[in-house]
């Protein structure tokens, strides 16, 4: 019988390949897993750990961002639910009446006169939880202060004069919504919020507000809704088109009070208030 002469190469390619002695043929060949020795392997596996471990740990500070911060630093609860012994009203040494306890929570029902905190603070993470009754409308206040040298309109004698605003509010009813510039978290008139991170009246939010230097986030329920820098030519160009211009001393302090605004109607909460310095 005839033999092609492909196959005939083949088997002549076969007997040559099976006549060269194993110690001829190189271990990484014969054996390609001892080219690359145990402790290489792990070094690589240790490697790929290390990795993974720090793209979790990124991602958790993205969910938590409490994971973020040193741990050192301490929590202060500025309301624990049975005493309003941290505030006080704007230049007054008392709590505005209509402001009370109930259930543990710090509510108001109506028109009542603005909280202030009794400490002022500077760089700091505040964090609080609220909720707001039917086309309500309210604002947490940061950095304000009680003017000493106030010359405008009465009623406009107000830690709005002098703190930035981290909005609160009924974004499907309240007068504020046709704007984002002044529906919930935005920042008052400035920086507007996106939709979408509002949670429906009558249930809790999460609202976290970081100040540190001219740096500023303000965070709802979670997710990162505003960031800002004070003072920039940006923040200044926003505040001299806005009502914010007829008072200089509007976000300049470098600390103040954390404020609550009362002056709007409706029902208003909050629990779980808490700071610390940064």
């Amino acid at each position: 019988m005839r033999i092609s002469n492909r196959v005939a190469i083949w088997m002549l390619t076969f007997a040559a390949a099976a006549a060269i002695p194993q110690s001829a043929v190189p271990s990484a060949i014969r054996n390609p897993q001892s080219a690359v020795s145990p402790s290489a392997v792990r070094n690589r596996e240790s490697a790929i750990r290390d990795r993974e471990s720090a793209i979790r740990n990124r991602e958790s500070a993205i969910r938590n961002p409490h994971s973020a911060m040193p741990a050192s630093t301490s929590w202060r609860a500025l309301f624990d639910g049975k005493s309003l012994g941290a505030w006080r009203g704007y230049k007054s040494d008392k709590v505005p009446e209509g402001w009370k306890i109930v259930d543990k929570t710090l509510a108001k029902d109506g028109h009542v006169g603005d909280l202030i905190t009794r400490e002022e603070f500077g760089d700091f993470e505040l964090e609080l939880e609220w909720k707001i009754g039917h086309a309500g409308n309210s604002g947490i206040f940061y950095r304000g202060i009680e003017d000493p040298d106030f010359t405008g309109a009465p009623n406009d004698d107000r830690i709005y004069t002098t703190g930035p605003e981290y909005q609160l509010l009924d974004d499907i009813e309240a007068a504020d919504n046709k704007t984002r510039l002044t529906c919930a978290g935005a920042a008052y008139g400035l920086y507007p919020s996106p939709a979408g991170h509002l949670k429906p009246v009558g249930e809790w939010n999460k609202t976290r507000i970081v100040a540190k230097g001219a740096h500023v986030e303000h965070w709802l329920n979670d997710f990162k809704v505003v960031a800002y820098e004070l003072w920039s030519p940006g923040w200044e160009a926003k505040v001299a088109s806005t009502k914010f211009k007829a008072w200089p001393k509007f976000g300049r302090a470098k600390s103040g009070h954390i404020g609550v605004q009362g002056d709007h109607a409706g029902e208003l909460a909050f629990r779980n208030i808490r700071i610390r310095p940064l």
